[in-house]
């Protein structure tokens, strides 16, 4: 990957439908059969918790090949206090350029970007191999706990990154998911039908 071969940028609202076909290709048969995630970005402009100003898409040679987007939500703390946060993703990258450095880039620039607004931390699910490289660690080490995940459960997919040091010093509680991300399935088969016909595949280490 080349540095100076790409540009971040926020999403035109005339590249809307781009950027959902670019997020489904990015995730069809990945966590599960089909997807359902261009249907999150779809729908992302309906909630107040979306943040215009950390709407990125990634370009290369007049091309979209990436995309990024934030929510805002909060931390129910055990004192009491509600904890404002970030919650991130999808992250879709096309898919002939995935494992060449365009996600990280793009997740690096998106962070930088959220901490300038002064956004203090940022929770959501992911890897830990990949995010771990970017500075998240694992929400529990932060006190956090995932909302309706049973006690003792494994919890390593739920990660954190504070963007303010100490942001979250003396603060314990649970996360919770913003609305936005909770789609129906009846709902996602419908949009779908919108796009170019694929085979929804049902393949090893898909998590749905």
């Amino acid at each position: 990957m080349n540095k100076n071969d790409y540009i971040i940028r926020l999403e035109r609202k005339e590249e809307n439908r781009e950027v959902e076909n670019l997020v489904r290709e990015s995730f069809w048969n990945g966590y599960r059969p089909g997807c359902s995630e261009h249907y999150v970005i779809h729908v992302r402009i309906d909630y107040p918790s979306f943040v215009k100003e950390l709407d990125f898409v990634m370009e290369q040679k007049g091309h979209l090949i990436g995309q990024y987007m934030f929510m805002k939500t909060i931390i129910d703390a055990d004192d009491g206090r509600t904890i404002d946060i970030l919650t991130m993703g999808p992250i879709g990258i096309t898919p002939d350029l995935k494992r060449h450095g365009y996600g990280k880039a793009l997740l690096d620039y998106s962070l930088e970007k959220a901490a300038d607004l002064g956004f203090g931390a940022v929770l959501f699910e992911g890897n830990i191999g990949f995010y771990g490289n970017s500075g998240f660690d694992y929400a529990r080490r932060f006190g956090i706990r995932y909302h309706d995940l049973p006690e003792g459960a494994d919890d390593s997919f739920f990660l954190c990154k504070e963007l303010i040091p100490r942001y979250l010093n003396g603060v314990t509680g649970v996360y919770q998911t913003p609305k936005g991300y909770y789609v129906d399935d009846s709902d996602v088969e419908k949009f779908d039908k919108g796009f170019p016909s694929k085979e929804k595949l049902k393949l090893p280490g898909q998590l749905f």
